[in-house]
């Protein structure tokens, strides 16, 4: 997905659900503060978008221009309605949200996760796909292994949680690498 295309997305999406602020968690969020980011990054043609304030009204999302969908058929990208609890997310990430908003969004704000924070959740939802993404952005020098490994140390999380995160942490990034 390009950048232009998620412009499209929340454009659209912000006049279905009748929001001004939109909230994109997925891997496209890298597009946020990399708007051209390395093609390798951007495989997927699905943005992951919930309405800021009313994330209940993501299901519309899903049935106007989500899979399948008319939008996706022409397009040949398309939103996924999510929600905040969707992605385990770090403390403090909504503070370090980065937001689009231009004239190909009208106005309409799309808050993408910081990118320490897209690692973090792709760290923590630890598929294979995730995995590779988070080496994908250390390969590409879109990360700092000393801030990633600020928020897996977090205090808010189980000690289950940290190890996890930590063991997964040192499969895309052994130290000295």
């Amino acid at each position: 997905m390009k950048r232009s295309q998620l412009e499209h997305i929340i454009r659209a999406a912000g006049a279905i659900t009748n929001q001004d602020e939109l909230i994109i968690i997925g891997s496209q969020a890298l597009l946020g503060q990399f708007p051209d980011a390395p093609g390798e990054l951007l495989v997927s043609v699905e943005a992951d978008v919930f309405p800021k304030d009313r994330p209940g009204l993501s299901i519309q999302i899903d049935g106007a221009i989500g899979e399948l969908s008319p939008f996706h058929q022409t397009f040949g990208y398309y939103a996924h309605g999510v929600d905040e609890t969707t992605a385990q997310l770090p403390g403090g990430w909504k503070e370090r949200l980065v937001a689009i908003q231009n004239e190909n969004t009208r106005g309409v704000i799309g808050w993408c996760l910081e990118v320490h924070d897209l690692a973090f959740s792709k760290l923590a939802a630890g598929r294979e796909k995730d995995v590779a993404f988070v080496r994908g952005l250390f390969d590409h020098r879109l990360i700092d292994r000393g801030t990633l490994q600020q928020r897996i140390d977090s205090p808010e999380l189980s000690d289950d949680s940290r190890l996890t995160l930590q063991n997964r942490f040192q499969l895309v990034h052994k130290p000295g690498s």
